[in-house]
């Protein structure tokens, strides 16, 4: 295999092409991957010094100071830890994203366990499983009751139809009654969902669920 070992030297030369962030850290990445693959120690490496260098200079150029910048982050995370994970993902999607995919399959068992704990349903009384699936899809979470059927995926009807839930006639029915479909966002917020199913669904409602609901 060869490698086009000069690029790297004259992009560093004349990095005028390497606008914006994005294109600088690009062609620092190409940089530093050129040098492993070559077997080169990319550190000490001057074309992955200018490079790194020009990187620093379109940053200095933008014009929020550091101060204003701290503050944008500390409200981002704010922000980011009063909604869900699974709503973020749902909006990002995990294909091709092994890190997202493990948390939407760990946090979508989570929901559903809480969807569980909101419909009064026993631990013994229904089963949780995941199929992770491909690499291209997100895989499904299902919790499987004696009277309800509901699955968590993404992209597979679109936006806002996240998750299936139906009717079913016990553990072993995998068909049951007619779909419906509900969104992440109604997902996270279990004890409203939960109320939601038993009433669309026609299910009695358990006096663990009506404790919840009153308090």
């Amino acid at each position: 295999m060869s490698y086009d070992l000069a690029f790297r030297h004259q992009q560093a030369l004349d990095p005028s092409a390497l606008h914006t962030l994005a294109t600088s850290l690009f062609a620092l990445n190409a940089a530093i991957e050129d040098c492993r693959n070559a077997g080169r120690p990319q550190d000490s490496d001057p074309a992955v010094i200018l490079l790194a260098r020009h990187l620093g200079t379109i940053a200095s150029e933008i014009e929020d100071s550091d101060v204003e910048l701290r503050r944008a982050c500390i409200d981002a995370i704010a922000n980011i830890r009063r909604k869900p994970a699974l709503i973020a993902l749902a909006h990002k999607g995990v294909a091709y994203d092994e890190p997202a995919k493990k948390l939407f399959h760990s946090d979508g068992r989570k929901a559903l366990r809480a969807l569980a704990d909101a419909l009064g349903l026993a631990e013994d009384s229904y089963d949780l499983r995941s199929n992770r699936a491909g690499i291209a899809v997100s895989g499904e979470v299902t919790l499987h009751g004696v009277s309800i059927y509901v699955q968590l995926s993404l992209g597979v009807m679109g936006r806002g139809r996240e998750v299936l839930f139906r009717k079913v006639a016990g553990r072993r029915d995998y068909v049951g009654d007619r779909n419906h479909w509900a969104s992440v966002e109604e997902l996270v917020q279990p004890v409203r969902f939960a109320a939601r199913i038993r009433r669309e669904l026609h299910l009695p409602q358990s006096d663990a669920a009506a404790t919840l609901l009153v308090a």
